[in-house]
């Protein structure tokens, strides 16, 4: 399978990675790290276990790539206007494209572009930052949940998840891919959200008090707009506490979002706030302590 990363930050180098060291034939489109690893290659620092891919086939403009197999998106989501300039040159007849991005409605703007039978989404439970130029460092974590955006094909997804798997991804497929972004979102929305604005890491909000009952409260929250949703299976409020018990292990983690804050770069509020608040207003369900992070981010990010 011809792989395209398309958005190869932290997370578009570190799964590149594990499935060209599997075989896969992949290609990455790159911008900051070009000169770095096509002069030293890719290094990956893991939890699992340090490597090194000395030959890797990197771009700068998605022409000198052609048509592939699958496209993998990574991109922020204030990126997302780019869509049309970066990956139509990666098309053929059967070109699938996945997106792994944050937050919502990235699905949908691909499918307006592309047309939605082409379209996969997938959410990335990952700990990873990039380094110097030529690096990633995986923190922890990794699994990925995979979903069509229409339901037309369950063994291709069936064959995409199997190439995960392989490359050594814990990634299994679900038939509700809403359900798997909103479960993120319980996660993303106050970690990401209180990280950048607190310019925190999310140990600093796990104290016993009042900081970490401002991050449950905010899960509720997302919690409550998410089981109106039309999901296949609620999420019970006890998968707040799951959430808070599985990040009391990161240790001194600083998620994307706060990492874009310090280093000058835009917030994508829009998709991992603005937009599940949308959702639930029009659903009839109030988010006050999430209208109040998106606007005190929004505030921040001029």
């Amino acid at each position: 399978m011809k792989i395209a990363i398309v958005g190869a930050g932290a997370l578009g180098l570190y799964y590149g990675a594990l499935l060209q060291r599997s075989g896969a034939d992949v290609h990455f489109l790159l911008r900051r790290d070009y000169d770095a690893i096509r002069k030293d290659g890719l290094k990956v620092f893991s939890i699992d276990g340090d490597f090194i891919l000395p030959q890797v086939q990197c771009y700068q403009r998605s022409e000198e790539i052609g048509p592939v197999d699958l496209v993998l998106v990574g991109l922020k989501t204030f990126t997302n206007d780019r869509f049309k300039e970066l990956i139509t040159p990666l098309l053929g007849a059967g070109t699938q494209i996945l997106t792994l991005q944050n937050g919502l409605g990235n699905e949908e703007a691909l499918a307006d572009l592309f047309g939605g039978e082409r379209i996969l989404g997938g959410v990335a439970f990952l700990c990873s930052n990039r380094g110097i130029p030529g690096e990633v460092h995986h923190l922890g974590e990794g699994r990925i949940v995979l979903g069509e955006y229409q339901h037309t094909d369950r063994q291709r997804l069936e064959r995409l998840v199997a190439i995960f798997n392989q490359a050594g991804v814990d990634c299994r497929a679900t038939d509700d891919l809403k359900r798997a972004r909103w479960d993120k979102l319980v996660w993303n929305i106050p970690f990401n959200g209180l990280c950048a604005l607190l310019q925190q890491s999310v140990d600093h909000l796990l104290t016993v008090g009042a900081p970490r009952q401002l991050v449950r409260d905010l899960m509720l929250e997302v919690i409550a707009a998410a089981n109106v949703q039309g999901l296949q299976r609620s999420i019970p409020e006890s998968y707040a506490d799951k959430m808070l018990e599985f990040t009391d292990s990161m240790g001194a983690y600083k998620p994307s979002m706060q990492i874009d804050r310090e280093e000058g770069r835009p917030l994508e509020i829009a998709s991992i706030l603005e937009a599940p608040l949308d959702y639930g207003r029009k659903a009839g369900i109030a988010m006050p302590r999430v209208e109040m992070l998106a606007t005190l981010l929004r505030q921040v990010s001029r």
